[in-house]
């Protein structure tokens, strides 16, 4: 199953907060048939950080799915020099240098970019070397409610770039099919997968919803 089409889930240390419920939360979700998993975890613990990125990266290893780190190019950096060549890197705008982090991790890994509600931060991050580009928010979002909302017609007009357009933002199962009729190709979220009951069913129904299924 290729990477740039499906639905994208992304971690979440206040819902996940121990290394078991992190584990076992992301293996359902895989196991639901995610298209990428992304390790977000903003906290100081390197140690933590380490542990739970290398356990999430053999995970994800097992299930031929890429995960991608957020924010973080020396995790990311160290991860693929241990083996784990499907680690990939998401960076903000003010989390780092795209041209860096192509160079670090090289030609053939992810690396995602958040353009927000911005055609020319697409434009600079496609032109930087940019994997998919990451627009939203489109709805009201539990992880980020104070982000800039966007416009879905703006999916259709990143089309130009010709690159995955990854949609985060509120989506749930009563949107998806919406976004992907925008020109959604990456579904994005957190609670939709991991705010409650089974992930793998989440996953799937998600799927199914936006017609991956």
């Amino acid at each position: 199953m290729s990477w740039q089409r499906g639905i994208y889930a992304i971690t979440d240390s206040s819902l996940l907060p121990d290394d078991e419920r992190l584990i076992a939360a992301c293996e359902a979700a895989l196991q639901g048939g995610l298209a990428l998993l992304q390790y977000r975890d903003k906290s100081a613990d390197d140690a933590r950080r380490w542990r739970q990125s290398r356990a999430l990266a053999e995970l994800c290893r097992r299930y031929g799915v890429p995960l991608i780190i957020n924010d973080d190019l020396a995790l990311a950096h160290r991860l693929r020099e241990a083996g784990f060549d499907g680690v990939g890197l998401h960076l903000g705008e003010e989390d780092g240098s795209l041209d860096e982090a192509r160079r670090l991790l090289g030609s053939d890994a992810i690396v995602g970019a958040s353009c927000y509600a911005s055609l020319a931060i697409a434009e600079r991050s496609a032109t930087a070397g940019a994997s998919y580009l990451a627009f939203g928010r489109f709805f009201a979002s539990h992880t980020k409610p104070e982000a800039t909302p966007a416009s879905l017609e703006l999916l259709d007009e990143a089309a130009r770039f010709g690159l995955p357009r990854v949609a985060i933002g509120g989506l749930d199962v009563d949107n998806v099919a919406r976004v992907r009729r925008a020109g959604g190709d990456l579904l994005a979220t957190v609670h939709a997968v991991f705010g409650g009951g089974d992930p793998a069913e989440r996953v799937a129904l998600l799927r199914r919803r936006a017609g991956y299924a």
